[in-house]
């Protein structure tokens, strides 16, 4: 029997179901990013975005289309992390729009909304590449305007528009040099894929287990943490990859599942070709690796005990507590006061970074960066904490700045300028150059000015092998990534940031700027250091304590 419409409550349920699927699929979508870096993000990006929206769908009760309309747009745009994330959020945006004011959904509104949400997200975004997530969005829509025309059964026309956009992902590498490179699909248009994927579930009736996504008495919650160490009944948040010596089969994933079930929870077993991924809390890791090797070698093993983590957390919220009480004190005694004519808002990566930019003039210093983008929200937060006329916000990173666009097209009571900066040394070269006795007109052009002359690396190390930029990269391997790719690969840091530099430096440069991480001994600084200003003795060489995790070095070069 053909199925013509869908009311909100089926809808509200595909919603969900598609943000618990890309949620239990976020790490396979990281992997898929381009650059093997350990912070590579598109699917943490996404789920969050994602998730933020499921949560206001969550805690509705009794639902109209518009009051669900508006809980996934305000929920996703406000939530929105990363690239990826924000065009997600625009994507569901334009879709909310075309139905919200619909009692229940055929395939011609269906195939409406594909289309109005390909529409805005392609507007929100200024040069849109193809190969992409919106490259996915647009078969979507395609396709859904071609179903409309030669069937009203949605038992017909879900699965169709699916496997179209299967295809066009794979087309993605044809597209996109630097993924056919790299060997990997898309991972923004994956984890939309994953999405709708997900929704269909909800729509054929499957079981979905929203163990992210739990209703409370005021609202959801997202993986309540526990209060006590007590309640941590699982102590070791184990995780894998398997490499398959034969095909796993959806026997052997059933039957591994209801396995780690007996022995623990939190259970995620995502099977692509021949590797499998595998997170478990358990009390008995090597339960689960000793049933993990029947079925092939172990890759990527990492066993983290959650009761003494619990306990470092316990140490670090009561000492950030204490910190966010006195900076709340000293936030609300300077809104007492009026307001000055500008303000900065920085995004840094780092300890030491974290202090340059407040000694620069930073009025707000997000956390966060490379290793967790900001959201849309956080931006807003910010912008509500800075008690001046025009708010400049500097992103620091190129997967920020269409999150803080965001965030400014919701301000109505400051203006804000956002200053694209791709870098942190873009950032401080940006807070350096502001000039008070000038307008925000000219601010704004000699910060952009002035930021383009910035040349970053950042130095770090592979988490699995790829070819990219004409290298042959392994796991582990130390890498030096400039504006525009990767310049440099080793086996040791030092040499590795040297060599990087040689791609930076040239007969202009003057100034070289050193930010060292917090898995950098201060005695393999200072000699790194001193190398740097043997090698170029020309250039002045200006170097500091960064702090920032994952990036050993973060170079500027000007």
């Amino acid at each position: 029997m053909a199925t013509k419409s869908m009311n909100v409550d089926m809808l509200a349920k595909m919603f969900l179901a598609g943000a618990q699927n890309i949620e239990a699929k976020k790490e396979y979508i990281n992997e898929l990013n381009v650059f093997p870096v350990p912070d590579g993000d598109t699917g943490t990006n996404m789920s969050l975005t994602i998730m933020a929206a499921a949560k206001e769908v969550a805690a509705l009760d009794k639902p109209t289309m518009k009051d669900l309309a508006k809980a996934i747009s305000s929920g996703s745009l406000r939530g929105a992390r990363g690239n990826s994330g924000v065009i997600l959020s625009q994507l569901l945006r334009g879709f909310t729009k075309a139905i919200r004011e619909e009692e229940e959904i055929d395939v011609q509104g269906l195939a409406a909304a594909c289309s109005r949400a390909r529409e805005t997200a392609y507007k929100a975004v200024m040069k849109p590449k193809e190969g992409t997530i919106l490259t996915v969005a647009s078969g979507i829509s395609e396709k859904a305007a071609q179903m409309a025309q030669e069937t009203d059964d949605l038992e017909v026309f879900i699965p169709a528009v699916i496997e179209y956009a299967g295809e066009v992902l794979k087309k993605t590498p044809e597209m996109l040099p630097v993924l056919k490179e790299a060997g990997v699909v898309d991972s923004g248009g994956q984890g939309l894929l994953e999405v709708i994927k997900g929704a269909y579930d909800a729509f054929l009736g499957k079981e979905i287990r929203y163990s992210e996504i739990a209703p409370t008495s005021s609202g959801v919650s997202v993986k309540a943490a526990p209060g006590d160490e007590a309640d941590i009944k699982f102590g070791y948040c184990t995780e894998f990859i398997i490499l398959t010596e034969k095909e796993f089969t959806d026997k052997d994933e059933h039957e591994f599942k209801e396995y780690l079930s007996s022995i623990g929870d939190s259970i995620v077993c995502v099977a692509d070709d021949d590797v499998v991924k595998i997170h478990v809390h358990t009390n008995d890791p090597g339960l689960a690796i000793q049933k993990a090797l029947g079925f092939g070698q172990l890759s990527r093993m990492k066993i983290d005990n959650m009761r003494e983590e619990h306990q470092e957390k316990l140490i670090r919220d009561a000492q950030k507590v204490a910190a966010e009480q006195s900076e709340k004190e000293k936030e609300e005694k300077e809104a007492q006061e009026p307001r000055k004519p500008f303000g900065f808002i920085t995004v840094s990566i780092g300890e030491g970074i974290n202090g340059i930019f407040k000694e620069l003039g930073a009025d707000y210093v997000i956390e966060g960066g490379q290793t967790m983008n900001p959201s849309t929200e956080d931006m807003l937060n910010a912008v509500d904490q800075v008690n001046a006329d025009t708010i400049f916000i500097l992103p620091n990173n190129k997967n920020i700045v269409l999150a803080a666009n965001q965030a400014k097209a919701l301000v109505e009571d400051k203006e804000i300028i956002v200053i694209p900066t791709r870098t942190v040394p873009q950032g401080i070269t940006a807070l350096i150059n502001f000039m008070a006795d000038a307008d925000a007109k000219t601010n704004e052009e000699t910060m952009l000015e002035e930021i383009e002359n910035v040349k970053t690396g950042q130095v770090t190390y592979a988490v699995r092998d790829t070819h990219i930029d004409n290298k042959e990269i392994h796991e582990g391997d130390i890498m030096g990534i400039g504006d525009h790719g990767i310049l440099a690969v080793g086996r040791e840091i030092e040499e590795t940031a040297l060599e990087l530099l040689k791609g930076l430096v040239d007969e202009t440069t003057e100034l070289i700027s050193i930010y060292y991480g917090e898995e950098v001994r201060e005695e393999d600084a200072e000699d790194f250091i001193a190398k740097v200003e043997e090698t170029y003795p020309d250039a002045d060489v200006d170097a500091h304590f960064g702090g920032q995790p994952i990036y050993y070095y973060v170079l500027a070069v000007e």
